[in-house]
Protein backbone atom coordinates (compact mmCIF):
# COMPACT_ATOMS: atom_id res chain seq x y z
CA UNK A 1 0.00 0.00 0.00
CA UNK A 2 1.01 3.63 -0.40
CA UNK A 3 3.15 5.40 2.15
CA UNK A 4 0.05 7.37 3.11
CA UNK A 5 -1.54 4.12 4.35
CA UNK A 6 0.43 2.86 7.34
CA UNK A 7 -1.53 -0.12 8.68
CA UNK A 8 -1.14 -1.10 12.34
CA UNK A 9 -3.60 -3.98 12.67
CA UNK A 10 -6.76 -5.71 11.48
CA UNK A 11 -9.71 -6.36 13.78
CA UNK A 12 -12.66 -8.63 12.97
CA UNK A 13 -16.17 -9.13 14.34
CA UNK A 14 -18.34 -12.13 13.45
CA UNK A 15 -21.94 -13.07 14.26
CA UNK A 16 -23.70 -16.36 13.52
CA UNK A 17 -27.40 -16.20 14.44
CA UNK A 18 -29.23 -19.53 14.72
CA UNK A 19 -32.60 -17.99 15.67
CA UNK A 20 -33.99 -14.81 17.21
CA UNK A 21 -36.82 -16.20 19.29
CA UNK A 22 -38.53 -18.12 16.48
CA UNK A 23 -37.75 -21.50 14.99
CA UNK A 24 -34.13 -22.46 14.38
CA UNK A 25 -33.15 -21.18 10.95
CA UNK A 26 -32.43 -23.64 8.17
CA UNK A 27 -29.47 -21.44 7.30
CA UNK A 28 -27.92 -19.30 10.05
CA UNK A 29 -27.50 -15.60 9.34
CA UNK A 30 -23.79 -14.81 9.10
CA UNK A 31 -22.44 -11.28 9.53
CA UNK A 32 -18.82 -10.11 9.61
CA UNK A 33 -16.92 -6.85 9.74
CA UNK A 34 -13.21 -6.19 9.35
CA UNK A 35 -11.49 -2.96 10.25
CA UNK A 36 -8.05 -1.73 9.29
CA UNK A 37 -6.39 0.57 11.80
CA UNK A 38 -4.14 3.05 10.02
CA UNK A 39 -2.14 6.14 10.90
CA UNK A 40 -3.98 9.36 10.10
CA UNK A 41 -1.53 11.44 8.01
CA UNK A 42 -3.61 14.57 8.67
CA UNK A 43 -3.96 14.21 12.45
CA UNK A 44 -3.36 17.29 14.55
CA UNK A 45 -3.42 19.81 11.71
CA UNK A 46 -5.83 21.20 9.16
CA UNK A 47 -4.87 20.20 5.62
CA UNK A 48 -6.92 21.79 2.87
CA UNK A 49 -6.31 19.21 0.12
CA UNK A 50 -6.86 15.73 1.51
CA UNK A 51 -8.21 14.16 -1.67
CA UNK A 52 -4.90 12.43 -2.62
CA UNK A 53 -5.63 10.04 0.27
CA UNK A 54 -8.76 8.73 -1.42
CA UNK A 55 -7.09 6.90 -4.31
CA UNK A 56 -4.51 5.23 -2.10
CA UNK A 57 -7.26 3.84 0.15
CA UNK A 58 -8.72 1.72 -2.68
CA UNK A 59 -6.35 -1.25 -2.10
CA UNK A 60 -7.28 -1.23 1.60
CA UNK A 61 -10.99 -1.41 0.71
CA UNK A 62 -10.35 -4.38 -1.58
CA UNK A 63 -8.23 -6.04 1.12
CA UNK A 64 -10.87 -5.58 3.85
CA UNK A 65 -13.65 -6.86 1.59
CA UNK A 66 -11.65 -9.95 0.67
CA UNK A 67 -11.03 -10.59 4.37
CA UNK A 68 -14.76 -10.31 5.09
CA UNK A 69 -15.52 -12.81 2.32
CA UNK A 70 -12.86 -15.17 3.67
CA UNK A 71 -14.34 -15.02 7.18
CA UNK A 72 -17.80 -15.73 5.77
CA UNK A 73 -16.35 -18.41 3.47
CA UNK A 74 -18.29 -16.75 0.69
CA UNK A 75 -17.85 -15.77 -2.91
CA UNK A 76 -19.03 -12.34 -4.00
CA UNK A 77 -22.25 -13.76 -5.43
CA UNK A 78 -23.17 -15.17 -2.00
CA UNK A 79 -23.04 -11.86 -0.15
CA UNK A 80 -26.53 -10.49 0.42
CA UNK A 81 -25.90 -7.26 2.32
CA UNK A 82 -23.02 -4.89 2.93
CA UNK A 83 -21.99 -1.71 4.69
CA UNK A 84 -19.00 0.41 5.66
CA UNK A 85 -17.87 2.82 8.34
CA UNK A 86 -15.00 4.73 9.89
CA UNK A 87 -13.87 5.91 13.30
CA UNK A 88 -11.45 8.83 13.38
CA UNK A 89 -9.22 9.36 16.41
CA UNK A 90 -9.57 12.54 18.45
CA UNK A 91 -6.67 14.35 16.76
CA UNK A 92 -8.49 14.03 13.44
CA UNK A 93 -11.70 15.48 12.05
CA UNK A 94 -14.95 14.14 10.63
CA UNK A 95 -13.90 14.99 7.08
CA UNK A 96 -11.10 12.44 7.38
CA UNK A 97 -13.76 9.76 7.76
CA UNK A 98 -15.41 11.02 4.57
CA UNK A 99 -12.25 10.00 2.70
CA UNK A 100 -13.60 6.43 2.93
CA UNK A 101 -16.82 6.94 0.95
CA UNK A 102 -15.49 6.76 -2.61
CA UNK A 103 -12.60 4.28 -2.24
CA UNK A 104 -14.59 1.88 -0.08
CA UNK A 105 -17.47 1.80 -2.55
CA UNK A 106 -15.02 1.12 -5.36
CA UNK A 107 -13.04 -1.46 -3.42
CA UNK A 108 -16.06 -3.36 -2.12
CA UNK A 109 -17.62 -3.62 -5.57
CA UNK A 110 -14.30 -4.52 -7.19
CA UNK A 111 -13.66 -7.36 -4.74
CA UNK A 112 -17.22 -8.69 -5.07
CA UNK A 113 -17.23 -8.55 -8.88
CA UNK A 114 -13.83 -10.26 -9.05
CA UNK A 115 -15.09 -13.11 -6.86
CA UNK A 116 -17.22 -15.47 -8.93
CA UNK A 117 -19.48 -12.94 -10.58
CA UNK A 118 -20.98 -11.14 -7.64
CA UNK A 119 -23.31 -8.23 -8.31
CA UNK A 120 -23.21 -5.09 -6.17
CA UNK A 121 -25.45 -2.35 -7.55
CA UNK A 122 -26.94 -0.84 -4.41
CA UNK A 123 -25.34 2.10 -2.62
CA UNK A 124 -23.15 0.98 0.29
CA UNK A 125 -24.63 2.40 3.52
CA UNK A 126 -22.22 4.08 5.89
CA UNK A 127 -21.73 5.57 9.32
CA UNK A 128 -18.78 7.54 10.68
CA UNK A 129 -17.70 9.25 13.87
CA UNK A 130 -14.81 10.91 15.69
CA UNK A 131 -14.14 9.09 18.95
CA UNK A 132 -11.63 7.80 21.45
CA UNK A 133 -10.07 4.34 21.48
CA UNK A 134 -12.56 1.59 22.25
CA UNK A 135 -15.55 3.44 20.83
CA UNK A 136 -18.26 1.20 19.44
CA UNK A 137 -19.94 1.85 16.11
CA UNK A 138 -22.92 0.24 14.39
CA UNK A 139 -22.14 -0.50 10.74
CA UNK A 140 -25.40 -0.42 8.74
CA UNK A 141 -26.21 -3.18 6.28
CA UNK A 142 -28.61 -3.37 3.38
CA UNK A 143 -29.10 -5.55 0.32
CA UNK A 144 -26.31 -5.50 -2.27
CA UNK A 145 -28.62 -5.48 -5.30
CA UNK A 146 -31.57 -3.32 -4.23
CA UNK A 147 -31.53 -0.85 -1.36
CA UNK A 148 -35.27 -1.18 -0.71
CA UNK A 149 -35.17 -4.85 0.36
CA UNK A 150 -36.52 -4.28 3.86
CA UNK A 151 -35.61 -7.72 5.23
CA UNK A 152 -31.91 -6.86 4.94
CA UNK A 153 -31.96 -3.55 6.86
CA UNK A 154 -29.61 -4.51 9.67
CA UNK A 155 -26.29 -3.63 11.34
CA UNK A 156 -23.26 -5.17 13.00
CA UNK A 157 -21.55 -3.59 15.98
CA UNK A 158 -17.81 -3.07 15.74
CA UNK A 159 -15.06 -2.01 18.13
CA UNK A 160 -11.27 -1.80 18.28
CA UNK A 161 -10.33 -2.00 21.99
CA UNK A 162 -7.08 -0.06 21.56
CA UNK A 163 -8.03 2.11 18.63
CA UNK A 164 -8.29 4.44 17.08
CA UNK A 165 -5.50 6.20 18.93
CA UNK A 166 -5.75 9.98 18.59
CA UNK A 167 -3.64 9.95 15.42
CA UNK A 168 -5.33 6.93 13.79
CA UNK A 169 -8.38 6.05 11.72
CA UNK A 170 -10.25 2.75 11.62
CA UNK A 171 -11.78 1.99 8.23
CA UNK A 172 -14.39 -0.80 8.24
CA UNK A 173 -16.14 -3.07 5.72
CA UNK A 174 -19.04 -5.35 6.71
CA UNK A 175 -21.21 -7.90 4.94
CA UNK A 176 -23.77 -10.59 5.63
CA UNK A 177 -25.19 -13.79 4.24
CA UNK A 178 -28.89 -13.55 5.00
CA UNK A 179 -31.10 -10.75 6.22
CA UNK A 180 -32.69 -10.35 9.63
CA UNK A 181 -33.78 -13.64 11.23
CA UNK A 182 -37.54 -14.17 10.87
CA UNK A 183 -38.03 -10.96 8.84
CA UNK A 184 -41.78 -10.40 8.52
CA UNK A 185 -42.59 -6.73 8.10
CA UNK A 186 -43.19 -6.82 4.37
CA UNK A 187 -41.51 -4.77 1.68
CA UNK A 188 -39.61 -5.83 -1.40
CA UNK A 189 -38.43 -9.45 -1.22
CA UNK A 190 -35.08 -10.45 -2.76
CA UNK A 191 -36.88 -12.81 -5.15
CA UNK A 192 -38.92 -9.88 -6.46
CA UNK A 193 -36.03 -7.56 -7.40
CA UNK A 194 -36.61 -6.52 -11.00
CA UNK A 195 -35.00 -3.19 -11.83
CA UNK A 196 -31.25 -2.99 -12.18
CA UNK A 197 -30.86 0.50 -10.77
CA UNK A 198 -29.70 -0.54 -7.30
CA UNK A 199 -32.96 0.65 -5.72
CA UNK A 200 -35.74 -1.73 -6.75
Amino acid sequence: MSGLVRLRKYVSAVEETLHDGGAVLVRPVMKAAVGGVIANPYAGRHVEDIQPMMKVLEPLAIDLTERVMKILDARGAELEAYGKGAIVGLAGELEHAALWHQPSGFGIRHAIHQSKGGSAKSIVPSTVKVAAAGARIDIPLHHVTAAYVRSHFDAIEFCVPDGPKPDEIVFIVAASIGGRPHARVGGLAPADIKAGDGQR
